[in-house]
């Protein structure tokens, strides 16, 4: 199985685990299974943090990169190719840009989310699954 870990999954396993769902902390923390974060993920902390939509404690966004490579996670890079079908992607009621090329990398992938968010679930009929 192959996961990929929206960007709230990757904070609170730094951050804060005990708000991780005990399945996702199983998940996680299990040789089994590839796990992934998106560079998309670590644009949107840095973004956030930068613009003080953010607070990180006891880290800084670029110590998260050290962070999942200390976990076993990989990154997983936007392709041209997954950037450029996008379009193929219906916009729903989420009009996140992370959300949505979050949940397009995940589709095109064959990927499993791992996030709390519900609202990735409108994606389920183009092939998404959700893991909380």
């Amino acid at each position: 199985m192959n996961y990929l870990l929206d960007t709230h999954v990757l904070l609170w396993s730094v951050i804060s685990p005990t708000k991780l769902s005990e399945r996702v902390r199983e998940i996680l923390f299990s040789a089994e299974g590839t796990k992934f974060v998106s560079a998309l993920s670590l644009w949107e902390i840095s973004l956030k943090y930068s613009i003080g939509k953010l607070e990180l404690k006891p880290v800084s966004p670029l110590e998260f990169l050290g962070y999942i490579k200390k976990s076993g996670f990989k990154t997983l890079s936007l392709t041209s190719e997954t950037a450029s079908s996008f379009y193929n992607l219906q916009i729903l009621k989420n009009r996140d840009p992370f959300d949505l090329m979050l949940a397009w990398q995940v589709i095109r992938g064959g990927y499993i989310l791992l996030s709390k968010d519900k609202g990735f679930d409108d994606y389920q009929k183009d092939g998404l699954k959700r893991i909380w």
